[in-house]
């Protein structure tokens, strides 16, 4: 009974991750096409974000392929192999577009990694227009000619984030079915929902970039979107790690979750830092959003910090009185 329940989750886990990749997976073909047939992508075929999010899918429908053989193999473990295999697609697969893939427009011809940062720096409604129409002609300008490759740091988070949380959740209600465990149920539910959740934002940056215009400060709709993302970024994170420290020892289950999810904030404000050349988008004027003296970052980046630590910290504490697993 336990196989056949298993087996109808897998198939259906299948689908799912099918389902969902559709876009990215197309937008991958299309562009493997224009390489096969004419050589290169014509910028107007470009499709935005192809990477991370092409790579990010082949390595989940990976993951998931494999999640029975893992299973039967490396039992209590199969997930750290299957997230092991899944990030070695992903980086094969995200630096094949890299290397690989070019794109041309009417004045040059780039790789796709340096078509990537332009299309970071220009807003979703300027893609096409020359990068002068949005550049702010200050110390936080991004110039092709001055690529610098740190900047895909914030892309690798988000996507080693996406791809370890999903398949956490894909394999643990997997192992749940196989083995009647149910004990971190209600964890891999709360795991699945911050995912679908950062996901989302994750494909509402692809369609609007945050609504940011250019500037190194933001409007205020842009800098409270851009604020819940970063937090929840970090509060993922430390729910995934908390999913697995439950009813241990208060540091270990409550105060580990939490540092972990301030310190993978700040991670991804330091990624940033290394796109804008070592600035940060502004939320704002005045005490609260202006650079403290001899850092870059304001007050209200250190709450965000803090507050994606608070958040996990809360969520685990009451986890762990109720004894919710």
């Amino acid at each position: 009974m336990k196989n056949k329940a298993f087996n109808r989750y897998y198939l259906f886990s299948c689908l799912g991750v099918l389902i969902a990749s559709y876009y990215p997976l197309s937008m991958g073909v299309r562009v493997i096409t224009d390489m096969l047939v004419n050589g290169t992508v014509m910028k107007e075929n470009y499709p935005k974000y192809i990477i991370p999010y092409t790579p990010i899918s082949v390595a989940i429908i990976a993951g998931v392929l494999l999640m029975p053989l893992f299973i039967k193999v490396f039992k209590r473990f199969a997930f750290a192999g299957g997230a092991a295999v899944a990030t070695g697609v992903f980086f094969g697969s995200e630096l094949l577009f890299e290397q690989k893939v070019v794109v041309s427009t009417a004045e040059t011809v780039t790789k796709l990694e340096d078509w990537q940062m332009y299309m970071c720096y220009v807003p979703p409604e300027g893609w096409g227009e020359t990068v002068t129409t949005y550049k702010t002609q200050t110390a936080v300008d991004i110039l092709m000619g001055d690529y610098n490759p740190a900047f895909k740091l914030h892309f690798y988070i988000i996507s080693i984030v996406l791809i370890i949380t999903i398949l956490n959740c894909l394999y643990g209600f997997g192992q749940m079915i196989k083995n009647g465990d149910k004990k971190r149920c209600k964890s891999l539910i709360l795991q699945s929902v911050c995912s679908l959740v950062f996901l989302g934002l994750c494909i509402l940056a692809c369609f609007t970039a945050f609504w940011r215009d250019g500037s190194i400060q933001v409007s205020p709709l842009s800098a409270s979107v851009m604020s819940v993302f970063f937090i929840l970024l970090g509060v993922t994170v430390g729910v995934f790690l908390g999913s697995f420290l439950l009813g241990k020892q208060r540091f270990v289950s409550i105060w580990i979750p939490a540092i972990s999810a301030s310190m993978m904030t700040f991670l991804m404000y330091i990624a940033e830092m290394f796109l804008l050349n070592g600035h940060l988008y502004s939320f704002g004027s005045g005490l609260l959003f202006d650079g403290l003296p001899g850092i870059v970052f304001a007050p209200i980046d250190l709450l965000v910090i803090l507050l994606s630590g608070c958040i996990t910290a809360l969520i685990f504490a009451l986890l762990n009185k109720f004894n919710i697993s």
